[in-house]
């Protein structure tokens, strides 16, 4: 039984049949487990390689910002007769009619009526100069009222899409960042100009966008808006590589990116807060977008509060993914 056992099962060589059954059972394991060997750390390659997230190491970390603020040089001045063309509102007032008898009831210092003090009219004409008196002083409509436009502010925002290929526009607002002088008026009106025709420049590489305007009733409110849209934009970034921002440079050269992926996708933010109401079009192809960078490039320096451009990845050896573009930007609509 044995010798069959051993001749039928295994078919050893002539040197096997010196050795004991446990050593022969020990070999027979040993040529099987290094016979699966390489199967097996095929497997286990193949299920690192599975659980690999690329943007886990391929973050869009490196973020630009240049810009400044302005808000607290600035402060309004209305005239006296509320800075419109348009009618002013005097407030209706009672006294003594001329004639004796009743009340008289009187607007400004040029019209009057004499009626009696307890007649319907009376009430009636009083109704109605309240709701004018009202009416004008609430109106907020976009041309006229006692709100003028000089007193509003505009907050407007500008958000591009862009190819990865287009690392020439990040090498050009890196050097806009590095020689614009970001502390005076004439500087932030200078970045905004330049960013707004290195875009019009490159159709080509943008490939969505889009614009929000906000027109608020004071500065301080627009001001408030606008520190909110930048706190925004800037929370999407691991880390501000390059800034100048009211002429405070900071350059990180710390910044280590992880090789091997090519940059998908590049954003470019503008904010703009601005004296008086300023319109964009809404983003729904290249030419609306081309009208809103013309329109951003000429409002007057003047009039400029406050101008951030922030724009990811900074680094050109950073990656922003398609993922990373759809859950941070998700108000981009294809052009």
């Amino acid at each position: 039984t044995s010798s069959n056992f051993n001749t039928n099962h295994f078919n050893f060589t002539p040197d096997d049949k010196t050795k004991t059954p446990f050593e022969i059972i020990a070999e027979t394991v040993l040529k099987a487990l290094k016979a699966l060997k390489r199967p097996v750390i095929a497997a286990v390659l193949l299920g690192l390689l599975l659980m690999y997230d690329p943007n886990s190491t391929a973050l869009a970390a490196s973020g630009g910002r240049m810009g400044g603020r302005s808000f607290s040089s600035r402060s309004y001045s209305v005239p006296s007769n509320g800075g419109s063309s348009f009618s002013s509102y005097s407030v209706p007032y009672y006294a003594p009619a001329p004639f004796g008898g009743g009340g008289g009831f009187y607007v400004g210092t040029a019209v009057g009526v004499g009626v009696g003090a307890g007649s319907g009219f009376m009430l009636i004409m009083i109704g109605f100069f309240a709701f004018v008196l009202v009416s004008g002083f609430l109106s907020d409509r976009s041309e006229s009222g006692v709100l003028t436009d000089i007193e509003r502010t505009s907050v407007l925002k500008l958000q591009v899409g862009l190819l990865g290929t287009g690392r020439s526009l990040q090498r050009d607002l890196n050097r806009i960042a590095e020689v614009a002088d970001t502390s005076t008026s004439e500087g932030l009106g200078f970045v905004l100009t330049e960013t707004s025709l290195a875009l019009l420049r490159h159709p080509d590489y943008c490939i969505s966008g889009y614009s929000s305007v906000d027109v608020k009733r004071s500065m301080d409110e627009g001001e408030k808006r606008f520190n909110q849209l930048s706190i925004e934009e800037r929370g999407k970034f691991d880390e501000e590589t390059l800034v100048n921002v009211s002429n405070i440079r900071r350059l990180s050269t710390t910044f280590q990116k992880a090789s091997g992926f090519n940059n998908e996708y590049i954003v470019i933010t503008i904010l703009v807060a601005a004296e008086g109401v300023h319109k964009l079009p809404l983003i729904k192809g290249s030419g609306d977008l081309a009208v809103a960078l013309q329109k951003l490039a000429s409002i007057p320096t003047s009039k400029i509060l406050a101008v951030e451009i922030l724009w990811t990845p900074q680094n050109e050896n950073d990656t922003l993914s398609e993922r990373e573009l759809l859950e941070d930007y998700p108000l981009l609509r294809p052009l």
